[in-house]
């Protein structure tokens, strides 16, 4: 088949002498004759830093919106001089409290500048930051202060008291804990119980006072952070980051970007929302730093940040697919909305641009009068200038991407990585319809390859490619913290197994269409890949999220699903069904209805019997993390499912008798 976007580097090999399958080795077009080297003088994260303070001084570099009588005003900015300075300060006081190079620093609150100050006053002394989740409870929390012997802590304000809740447990190592904000006396007088200090922002700053610690030498093979995944089972576990593995990645990336003609200039914005304590949005803003660029940070509040982005009125955004299909939910409420002649006027130009985008037209050249006329309101709604989307974290549904793509006049891109890969190892290339459903080529830094999963059916070296994911390259991470029993699993021969299934599209690009683990088998033998599933259910546009379940004492399949809201009162208006959302997710007609728009996917997509879905629960509360069903990229919590819906299953599967 066709590769256009990738070159072949190595060839396949059948199964031999226990070994299993594996198809060639590809990497990026754009890697051909090699891959990207860093900047000369480019060891390590704080070398990005430092040299763009030195070649932007003055360039705004971190924006909060200030708040003026108790409301929010415009963004104010701190430049890249200033926040050198007040990091240098940071690391001053670190170092005073006797933590060197090598020590563990932890930090735990929703994004914001002391976040990024605190994270550069690490990379300067070679302090290992370790994000705490910011979206887990006091549980996980002190097991990660724990298990990576975390010294010394900073903590959004109002995060405080949960760090104080680890005590006396986590005082074994940690020392010091320090607020973004103020703190009380009652903390201070909790804290010297366990001979544990606490101080304000300001009063850290000022702890060294006019004492200067020498920055260490720094080299590309150091550990700079361990991140903790949330992991879908069992504890966190702690991934080994290098200096090498962020800035071989930002030499890849920034590759790929000037290929594509979309390079990052200092005049770039970008809106931090996504957690900092995930490689996604950590490795982004280390980007921006990289270009000079700015980096805006909300509010916290879900609720506030589109107000904020059209403040900040960001160039680049990412967000994980919750979020766009939120857009893309409000996007059609509007519509719908609207009025006869506005919706049909807005469906003519959607038919009319997709159209010529489907032909190789160019996003921005495809339909400048609707462009102008009917898709400019909703690019003023992200602010008017954004230009580029990039979704990762999770599988983006297609109706959605494909939809995003020709209404917001950006390129909607999408990307997969894990932490394990430091982020982006895939990611789909602007104005390639084709792509849509994929997440595109590799990124010009690594090797990938698929391996044969003779159980589940899939053949690295068939015509239609397919099998496990596995990555090779100077961005892969260093192993699991005090694991190497699985480390030694999932890297093999400088090979990273990822757990994912990929299919090989004959553009190059790569379609993540299962997942290694989650299958299982039912009752009359039959092996169900259950994400697969899941992908596509997940086309059917009145549910917003499902989770499938079967087990082998049973012949059949049950799910338990989120509709989406507009769609199910949108039907039940049309066929006369009153009661408001969470009435309808118990009317059996509202089940009928849903498991007949399944049953129809199933038969359009060719399912076999065994993998129809018999019987669904409608919950008309999302999957949460507050109650641990999903995890903060919005993977599925399965076990955790299981243990919430047991009743519910059980009750489906005794009536189905």
């Amino acid at each position: 088949m066709m590769m256009q976007n990738v070159v072949e580097v190595e060839p396949g090999h059948p199964a031999a002498e226990g070994r299993l399958a594996v198809g060639p080795t590809y990497r990026s077009a754009f890697a051909r004759d090699g891959f990207p080297s860093p900047v000369p003088g480019l060891e390590s994260c704080y070398d990005i830093f430092r040299m763009a303070v030195e070649n932007y001084p003055n360039n705004r570099m971190l924006g909060h919106r200030k708040m003026v009588d108790g409301k929010a005003g415009e963004y104010v900015w701190k430049t890249y001089k200033e926040v050198f300075d007040i990091a240098n300060k940071i690391g001053n006081s670190i170092r005073s409290c006797g933590i060197t190079k090598g020590g563990r620093c932890g930090i735990y609150g929703v994004n914001c500048p002391e976040w990024i100050i605190t994270m550069e006053a690490c990379n300067a002394h070679g302090i290992y930051c370790v994000p705490l989740y910011d979206t887990l409870g006091a549980g996980a929390v002190e097991f990660i202060l724990c298990h990576a012997e975390v010294e010394i802590a900073f903590a959004e304000e109002k995060k405080t008291d949960l760090l104080l809740k680890t005590l006396p447990k986590s005082s074994e190592f940690l020392k010091t804990i320090v607020s973004f904000g103020k703190v009380t006396e009652e903390q201070k007088e909790e804290v010297s119980k366990y001979g544990v200090s606490i101080y304000s922002w300001d009063e850290f700053m000022s702890l060294a006072g006019d004492q200067e610690f020498d920055i260490p030498a720094k080299e590309r093979k150091d550990i700079c952070t361990i991140m903790y995944t949330s992991g879908t089972t069992g504890d966190p576990k702690g991934v080994l980051i290098s200096n090498a593995s962020i800035i071989c990645l930002i030499a890849g990336v920034d590759r790929l970007l000037n290929c594509v003609n979309e390079e990052l200039a200092e005049s770039d914005v970008y809106m931090s929302y996504l957690p900092l304590a995930h490689i996604f949005d950590r490795v982004v803003e280390e980007l921006f730093m990289f270009h000079g660029a700015s980096i805006g940070f909300w509010r916290g509040d879900v609720k506030l940040l589109v107000e904020d982005i059209g403040v900040l009125k960001p160039t680049i955004m990412c967000a994980v697919p919750r979020v766009l299909d939120r857009i893309f939910s409000g996007l059609q409420a509007k519509i719908f909305s609207g009025g006869f002649v506005k919706s049909t006027l807005f469906n003519l130009a959607y038919k009319y641009k997709q159209f010529r985008m489907m032909r190789g037209a160019k996003h921005n050249e495809a339909a400048a009068i609707c462009d102008k006329v009917v898709f400019s309101k909703v690019k003023e709604g992200l602010g008017g200038r954004v230009r580029v989307i990039l979704s990762g974290a999770a599988p983006l549904a297609t109706h959605v991407e494909e939809y995003l793509r020709v209404v917001t006049c950006a390129h909607v891109i999408q990307g997969y990585g894990l932490t394990e890969t430091c982020a982006g190892s895939f990611v789909s290339l602007p104005n390639q319809m084709s792509m849509i459903g994929t997440v595109g080529p590799p990124v010009p830094n690594i090797d990938v390859r698929l391996e044969s999963v003779p159980e589940m059916g899939y053949d690295a070296l068939a015509k239609t490619a397919r099998g496990e994911i596995c990555i090779r390259g100077e961005t892969l991470f260093s192993g699991y913290y005090k694991r190497d029993d699985l480390t030694m699993e999932v890297l093999v021969d400088g090979w990273f197994h990822t757990g994912d299934i990929g299919e090989w599209q004959s553009d190059g690009s790569m379609k993540i269409i299962d997942r290694k683990k989650n299958i299982f088998k039912l009752s009359q033998g039959e092996y169900v890949a259950v994400e697969n599933l899941e992908n596509i259910y997940g086309l059917v546009s009145a549910i917003d999220s499902i989770w499938i379940y079967g087990n082998s004492f049973e012949s059949f399949l049950v799910a338990v699903i989120n509709p989406n809201k507009d769609a199910l009162e949108g039907w039940a208006a049309a066929n006369g069904i009153g009661g408001d959302f969470e009435a309808l997710c118990q009317n059996p007609k509202a089940k009928e209805y849903i498991i007949g728009e399944l049953s129809r996917i199933g038969k359009e997509k060719k399912l076999k019997g065994f993998e129809f879905v018999k019987d669904v629960h409608l919950e008309p509360v999302p999957f949460d993390m507050d109650r641990d069903l999903i995890t903060p990229t919005y993977k599925k919590k399965r076990p955790q499912l299981l243990k919430y819906y047991q009743g519910v299953i059980d009750n489906m599967y005794r009536n189905a008798k």
